[in-house]
Order: structure tokens, then sequence, then C-alpha cells
């Protein structure tokens, strides 16, 4: 299994819907997207821009009950992708350490790993199929503007405490 992180969340108006951009965090840092539906995706962003809803949203409560219950989201894995449809499986745990594996859509594994902070993976052989490298032209360092893309686009005044 490799770890990633969530990249990008961008809503597609061409499909109404929003594409997330998940990434490996070690190298060779290959890339894919998954479409996700409108309220997940505002979710995702949501919990990426650090907002809190004045009341639990289902995937806060969902982890709240979990939590009172003694189980805690371990990590979510995206195993496969069947047909253009991407599959994943949630991975919880009691307090004794006993592991269970729920199956779950990638976009509900991933909103409820970022919720719980805990880490998301895909297999090897998912991000052999999918995953890509993205290209880098001579002039472009790659990484830092990545880095300053996503420091622009998540940006706040609030951030700056004048």
């Amino acid at each position: 299994m490799k770890s990633l992180s969530v990249r990008r969340v961008e809503r597609s108006r061409a499909t109404n819907s929003f594409v997330v951009t998940l990434r490996e965090d070690d190298q060779p840092r290959r890339q894919f997207d998954i479409f996700i539906g409108l309220n997940e995706g505002m979710v995702i962003r949501m919990m990426l821009d650090g907002e809190v809803s004045p009341r639990p949203l289902t995937h806060d409560l969902f982890v709240l009950a979990l939590e009172r219950l003694g189980i805690e989201v371990k990590r979510t894995v995206l195993t496969h992708v069947k047909e253009s449809t991407f599959f994943a499986e949630l991975v919880l745990a009691t307090g004794e350490g006993e592991e269970t594996t729920v199956s779950c859509r990638p976009s509900d594994g991933v909103a409820l790993a970022l919720r719980a902070n805990a880490p998301i993976y895909a297999r090897e052989s998912l991000l052999d199929e999918v995953g890509a490298v993205p290209a880098v032209s001579a002039d472009d360092d790659g990484e830092i503007l990545d880095e300053f893309r996503d420091f622009i686009e998540n940006i706040n005044p609030d951030d700056f405490n004048l």
C-alpha cells in the first residue's frame, strides 16, 4: 500500500460533480482523479479548508458515533477500479485493536479519513493502473509550483490576523 494525500478538490461544471486529485506521498508521486458527488466534494473541501459546520454533518456524525462506541477509523484504502468506478475500504479498530474492514465509496472513505485524521492509502496495483506522474516542463519547479497553487487556492484573510 502507498500513502496518499488529497491534492485538489475542484468542481467540474461539465459533469456537475467534483473531482478529487489524489497523489502518492512518496516518489514517483503518481496521481489520479476521482469524480465524486456534489455533497461529498463540498464536505471534503470544507475539511481541507478547516471549515467547521455549526452542526455535525453526516461524516462528522458517523466518526463521533464510532468514537463514542470506542471504535477508531484506522485508514481508508482505495483498492481497485472497475469500469471507471473506484472502490475503497474503510478499516476500523476496536479499543482492543481488533480490525474490521467495511466496503465504502472512495468519496466517503476520504471524507471519513480526513475527519478522523486517519491516513489514506491506495493499493500498488491501483496506482499502477490509474496513476500517472504529472508532466513537468523545463521551466516548472513542479513541487514548489504545486505548493504555491495550493497556498493561493486556500488563502484566507483570517490567516493574516489583521
